[in-house]
């Protein structure tokens, strides 16, 4: 059942919705009891892609044929990742919170946890390097857990 305030799982899911898995698999539950808006797009490198946004609060993305490989939620999430971070928090919160924050490709990636990030807002997402290139008061209002280990410089 898709939930709202479950755990955020690193790398495997929010709301209840598994990564891997097919959308075939929730689309009933999700017409049913969301509101649901669907898009369409492609990345840089022609590649089709499409996303489920569910009351505005989480999304959904997945390749052609369904299989879902990210997932992210807003402010409007209620569950937590590790029962301390959540979306809304501002980055002095989240520095408090964990041990090490990095910056790659527009996210704040936790403890080397190459499964969770908070996505930066504009114009950090573009021009922050490094964690002091963000202001404490920031707040980061998106989380997504997905496979993100091809930004790990040390796998």
């Amino acid at each position: 059942m898709i939930d709202f305030s479950a755990e955020i799982v690193s790398g495997k899911s929010i709301g209840n919705i598994l990564l891997g898995a097919n959308i075939s698999e929730y689309l009933h539950e999700m017409y049913a009891s969301h509101e649901v808006e669907v898009k369409q797009y492609r990345l840089p490198n022609g590649e089709a892609r499409c996303s489920y946004s569910l009351g505005r609060v989480l999304t959904i993305a997945t390749h052609p044929d369904g299989l879902i490989f990210s997932i992210g939620c807003n402010s409007g999430y209620k569950g937590r990742y590790k029962a301390c971070l959540y979306p809304g928090q501002t980055m002095d919160e989240v520095s408090k919170a964990t041990e090490r924050q990095r910056v790659f490709n527009g996210s704040v990636i936790i403890n080397d946890d190459f499964g969770f990030s908070f996505v930066l807002p504009a114009p950090y997402d573009e021009v922050a390097d490094h964690i002091g290139d963000i202001p404490p008061g920031l707040v980061l209002d998106e989380v997504y857990v997905s496979d993100f280990s091809m930004w790990n410089p040390h796998r």
